[in-house]
This record gives C-alpha cells, structure tokens and sequence, in this order.
C-alpha cells in the first residue's frame, strides 16, 4: 500500500465521509476483556463525536474506561463490537498494516512516562520519529515551539521531569499529526510543572489546530477544555461543554 501523506485518510475500509469538523465517530464502542473466566467490560456502548482542533478531557477514576477509550482511538487496541470512524475510514475494519501507518502519520501519543532513550539528546530522541515520517518539522523546530529551544543537546538525565514530557510532546507533534492523544501527561509531575505541561498542549493545540485529546482523573485540569467527557464504568456519564475556560496557569488542584 502507498504510505499515505498527513492530513489523508488512512487507507482501511471506506465509510460514509464524515461532517467536515468531525475528526472522530464513536458508535456503540464495546470493549471486552477476557480475564480467565472472568469477563471484565471496559466500556459499555460508547457514542461520541469528537471534534477537529478540540480540545478535549476524558474525566474519569481508574477503571473508568478512559484509557481503554483512548488507546482505540489510537489503534492500539480495537473495540469487541461497535465501529471507530475516522475521516471517512472505519478503524474496526482496518487491516493491522492500516493500523500501523494510520498510527505513523496520523497520531500523535503521549504518555505519563516519557519513554525517551536515554542515550539519546533531546534533539536526537525527536528526529527518531521525524526520519519516518513524511511531511515532518525539523527536530528544532519542535523543541523551540514546547520551550526547549536550549537544550537540544542536552540527554534525558541532564533534564528535569517537566522537560523530559515537553521533550516527549515535541516528539510527538514533530510529525504533525492531525490528532494528538495524551494519557494522564502530567501524571507523574508535581503540580507546578504540570501546569508548564499543560500550557504547552494549549500552545501546541491553538497554533498548530491539533485535535487534542487528553484523558486525567484530575478533575482541574479539565476547566482548560473545549469539552469535558465523563465516564464511569464504561460509560459516557455526561458531557460538560466550558463556555468560560480556564488558562494553564488559572487551574488548580
């Protein structure tokens, strides 16, 4: 298969195109897990839309449903029954080759760990991912816009944990991805430099229209969102749009 360029529909199986502010369709989104007789249901008949250069909080407790909801968002992982359309392509029936290039040009991920290689500089750890992708922001270009224009040389044990996140977004913004998923990104941070984190997902979601998606169960972060999504076990709650929404540096918690 052709690798598709940013910004194109990955090639899975066609569907019906989207609205033209829809960047995802969650139907009926069922998630089983198989643990030894045991049947445990992560989610329970999701139904959402999610919109493109939203930023969107996934708000939950732990076993809520959210990771589970993002890591299928993502393609790395698929729903026991219920259909994930993204452009115009249904990500259920994508083959795993799909799947693999969908999650090469198409997302951006980033984790509560950092997962840099540790013999790699700042620069070095963001051009890894920029020298498979195809239509990139040189490695300097990503670090200068998460704030770390200075320490492009710098190795992951000569940065603080705060930097060593921005490092991992720049990362993951670097080959310009149409959606960027964050799993509880500021997890392992204190709340000051998680603030600094958060300011940067804004940045990053504002100047470069970036569908943002990022899941806590730290109920202040999501006075920053366009939209609040509440689960619990395995379901959508309720839906909280902000009319007034709070900047970084305004939260608490």
């Amino acid at each position: 298969m052709s690798e598709p360029q940013p910004n194109q529909t990955v090639d899975g199986s066609k569907h019906e195109a989207l609205p033209e502010n829809v960047v995802f369709h969650v139907h009926d989104v069922t998630k089983i897990y198989q643990m030894g007789e045991v049947q445990v249901k992560a989610l329970r008949g999701i139904d959402l839309d999610l919109y493109r250069g939203e930023l969107t909080v996934l708000l939950g407790a732990s076993g809520s449903g959210k990771s589970t909801l993002l890591n299928i968002l993502g393609g790395l992982d698929t729903p026991t029954d219920g259909h994930v359309i993204y452009a115009d392509h249904d990500l259920t029936r994508a083959s795993e080759n799909d799947l693999t290039d969908y999650r090469r040009y198409h997302v951006g991920f980033v984790f509560q760990f950092y997962n840099l290689i540790p013999s790699l500089t700042a620069r070095e750890n963001v051009a890894a991912v920029t020298e498979i992708a195809k239509s990139p922001m040189t490695p300097e270009e990503a670090l200068k816009l998460v704030g770390l224009g200075e320490r492009l040389d710098h190795f992951p044990a000569q940065l603080s944990g705060g930097e060593q996140q921005r490092v991992a977004i720049a990362r993951a913004i670097a080959k310009n991805p149409d959606v960027l998923l964050c799993d509880e990104p500021t997890g392992a941070l204190d709340s000051k430099t998680g603030i600094m984190v958060l300011e940067v997902l804004q940045r990053v979601n504002q100047e470069l229209g970036t569908s943002t998606v990022i899941i806590t169960h730290n109920a202040g972060i999501a006075q920053m969102a366009n939209r609040v999504i509440h689960l619990a076990d395995g379901r959508i709650t309720h839906i909280e749009v902000n009319e007034n929404r709070l900047s970084p540096h305004e939260l608490s918690w």
